[in-house]
């Protein structure tokens, strides 16, 4: 007697299934916005460009959630609590 192959075809697409423990062929990461040709300087005085940087509750937001790198995130943290503590922000 044959058996026949009785394993289920896996109908879902594979995006559907990312893991953190996956390799590196579908993982998406967007680039440092505060990087590169053309970027705006991080400055206390630029309020305008702190001011995309912090939550509605006045918390800096994380840079999994702004994609910025881990060196621009420093600099932006510490240029959003001098404006804070100069009373810019």
């Amino acid at each position: 007697m044959k058996r026949k192959n009785t394993k289920k075809k896996n109908s879902q697409n594979s995006f559907s299934k990312l893991s953190v423990f996956q390799n590196q062929k579908y993982k998406f990461k967007k680039k440092c916005p505060l990087s590169g040709k053309g970027a705006p300087v991080i400055d206390y005085k630029n309020i305008k460009l702190l001011k995309r940087y912090i939550s509605e509750n006045g918390k800096i937001l994380p840079s999994r959630i702004t994609s910025v790198s881990q060196k621009k995130q420093r600099d932006l943290s510490l240029s959003i609590k001098r404006a804070r503590n100069l009373a810019l922000i």
